[in-house]
């Protein structure tokens, strides 16, 4: 069915006005350019309701009662990655027969989106607590030390990964939560090692790792970067040169 054009209130009320002028249904549809039976409907409105305003109550009803959407929004804060379609399901198991773009609807109107989850180390309890305590120990360092820091790391990067697509339903500016986001390890079809670094300045030096990095060759690779990128990015002497933990970096 085609959605009726909602005329303006001046509109309206222009055709109320020449009406009590003495004008006909006809002479008004034609001064005003709008269809006859429009004319006459919002005549009859106007007497039998003395208003031209639009009234409350007009369109669809709501499909599902505020205690139905009650469960979705609270299954979905609780288990991110639950689908509309199992949702739906839920519902339907408990006589509410809605289908799964309403209750994509509702979800959007309570303020919960579906969006891609953000893909985060896979952290041990251990990793967390050391992570979060080197934070607080340097929360209130001024931006002068971090402009003299160097951060390293080598990381493996998947040729052919899972492309599994999955999403989560979550508020605005809740990506990092850890219900939210997607934790990966270091698996998959094809890789490469890279060894990079960044400061606050920007990017520096990125070389590919051959082959299982040992502690010599990490050596080797800190000798032939860290200072031509703490030249490059012009960090002030003498910097910090920041890693994670892990045997080869003893």
């Amino acid at each position: 069915m085609v959605k009726s054009r909602e005329w303006s209130r001046k509109t309206r009320e222009e055709v109320i006005t020449l009406h009590r002028k003495g004008n006909g249904y006809k002479k008004i549809a034609k001064l005003l350019n709008i269809p006859r039976e429009t004319i006459g409907s919002i005549i009859r409105k106007f007497k039998a309701k003395g208003t031209v305003e639009t009234l409350p109550g007009r369109g669809r009803k709501k499909m599902l009662t505020s205690t139905a959407v009650r469960y979705p929004k609270c299954r979905v804060e609780k288990s991110p990655r639950v689908t509309a379609e199992e949702l739906r399901k839920d519902l339907s198991d408990v006589g509410t027969e809605v289908s799964a773009q309403t209750i994509r609807r509702t979800l959007r109107n309570e303020g919960l989106h579906a969006r891609t989850p953000k893909r985060t180390p896979l952290l041990s309890p251990k990793n967390k607590k050391s992570r979060l305590q080197y934070a607080k120990s340097h929360v209130d360092k001024p931006q002068k030390f971090w402009d003299s820091v160097l951060w390293t790391d080598e990381t493996k990067l998947e040729l052919f990964g899972p492309m599994d697509q999955r999403y989560v339903w979550r508020r605005k500016n809740k990506a990092y939560e850890e219900k939210n986001t997607l934790p990966i390890v270091k698996h998959g079809g094809g890789s490469i090692m890279l060894w990079g670094c960044f400061a606050s300045a920007g990017t520096g030096k990125l070389q590919r790792v051959q082959c299982t990095m040992n502690s010599l060759q990490y050596q080797e690779i800190l000798d032939d970067n860290v200072m031509q990128s703490v030249t490059n990015l012009r960090l002030e002497l003498p910097c910090t040169c920041r890693s994670k933990t892990a045997p080869k970096h003893d």
